[in-house]
């Protein structure tokens, strides 16, 4: 692929042993999706018979205009969970985390939870456990997000 295709002007994308994308001059133009496959492909860059391929191939548009529509279907298909993840930054732990993390620091024990509290805290805006602040007020001060993480520390191996 890559002897043919380079020299054509073409940039060939690798991941792993095999191409996951083609780009060049033209390549959107007239193409018939349905028919195109990584048979044809082959044989259109190198003008050889491909091996038997049937995985299909698909045409990506790069234009700016058609990179904009893309980019605002893309923010308005996930505004939503952008807004609940601000929110939760903000918004204090619940009871029902509060009760559940309660119940992981009695098994996770003090030196873990101190690790594990630091690293849930750290970019949240609450500020990392004091020498001598009881468990039960640190965990007062977090936020959802935070909560959530130090949940998902303390429940992992």
């Amino acid at each position: 692929m890559t002897e043919h295709a380079e020299p054509a002007g073409f940039t060939v994308v690798k991941s792993g042993s095999g191409w996951v994308a083609l780009a060049g001059p033209g390549l959107t133009e007239d193409v018939d999706e349905s028919a195109l496959t990584a048979n044809a492909l082959w044989e259109a860059v190198t003008g050889k018979p491909g091996e038997g391929w049937v995985e299909s191939v698909r045409v990506i548009d790069r234009r700016e205009t058609a990179e904009a529509h893309r980019k605002a279907a893309n923010d308005a298909a996930y505004a939503d969970r952008r807004e609940r993840a601000a929110k939760a930054k903000t918004e204090p732990a619940t009871a029902a985390q509060l009760k559940y993390l309660n119940t992981l620091v009695a098994k996770a024990g003090r030196e873990r939870f101190d690790a594990a509290y630091n690293k849930a805290v750290k970019g949240a805006g609450v500020a990392p456990r004091g020498a001598e602040e009881k468990t039960g007020q640190a965990l007062g001060r977090l936020t959802k997000a935070a909560a959530r993480k130090l949940i998902t520390a303390l429940v992992g191996p």
